[in-house]
């Protein structure tokens, strides 16, 4: 967040922490120095919240900006569309490219749709600026299907159908995190802040995949493997060390369903992984 001067979210994030019980003292230490160094450094981002818990007015209005402000830049600058495709296409996933490509939704320009399409199918993409470019198709009116590959696998997308808010994901994907946040909310606080973040990020990477698929089967095992997983991955994240022995009893998890629990931890474990190396 730093890095990409999301500083109010940051101060957000560490005046949760601080509100946290049952951290090494030190840590509190930290955090309220960084805090106030932040509350020091950008005064003007002190009271700015993040994304979480915006209504839909804020967010409307938000969007009618968008468009007006979008509108003048092409007004100034004929090429500013192809400013914009260029500074998408060609570099790295940052908060500068996700601005980018909300500004080429509200472009009334039919070739953005095929350009970004033959970028998703033809260019290898982080799974998570895939999805963005998919959300932005989805706000552009685009209609269809797209095969792209999402991670080490074929997916055919319906573009018309791609989830824009979290509320729009199925309903099998909250009780996942539900689930989490019954064994952890009260006594784990930190660990289960953790997984709503690491949770909202890992299913835009994978939807339209075999494991975002395997999230929406039906049976409630399903629900407590993916839960446990993340529940572990993130324990093991935040304390250094696996306790999967005293993680998988809380959720039910027997040894027939193993299998199907460690292929989920595997897979949260390759998106984290994969995390920090870029």
């Amino acid at each position: 967040m730093l890095e990409n001067e999301r500083y109010g979210e940051a101060m957000e994030i560490l005046r949760f922490l601080l509100k946290c019980g049952g951290q090494n003292e030190r840590h509190y230490q930290e955090w309220e120095a960084l805090l106030e160094w932040l509350e020091a450094a950008f005064p003007e981002s002190a009271g700015l919240q993040g994304d979480l818990g915006q209504d839909i007015e804020e967010d409307s209005d938000e969007e009618e900006i968008t468009r007006r402000m979008v509108s003048d830049k092409v007004a100034q600058d004929p090429g500013y569309t192809d400013k914009l495709l260029a500074s998408v296409m060609n570099g790295p996933l940052t908060e500068q490219t996700i601005l980018a490509l909300e500004q080429l939704a509200y472009l009334d320009r039919p070739e953005i749709d095929e350009a970004l399409v033959t970028w998703l199918k033809e260019t290898p993409l982080h799974p998570l600026l895939q999805f963005r470019v998919l959300q932005t198709l989805r706000k552009r009116g685009a209609e269809g299907s797209v095969v792209i590959t999402r991670g080490h696998e074929p997916a055919e997308i319906d573009i018309d159908t791609v989830p824009l808010t979290p509320s729009e994901f199925p309903l099998a994907i909250t009780r996942i995190l539900e689930r989490v946040a019954d064994q952890t909310e009260v006594h784990e606080p930190t660990l289960f802040y953790f997984a709503q973040e690491l949770w909202s990020q890992f299913v835009m990477a994978v939807y339209g995949t075999a494991d975002y698929a395997s999230m929406l089967e039906e049976d409630d095992s399903s629900l407590d493997i993916w839960a446990a997983a993340l529940h572990d991955i993130v324990s093991e994240s935040l304390k250094g060390i696996r306790s999967e022995e005293e993680i998988r009893p809380l959720y039910g998890i027997t040894d027939t369903m193993r299998f199907r629990y460690e292929q989920a931890y595997r897979s949260l474990k390759e998106f984290v992984a994969a995390g920090m190396d870029d």
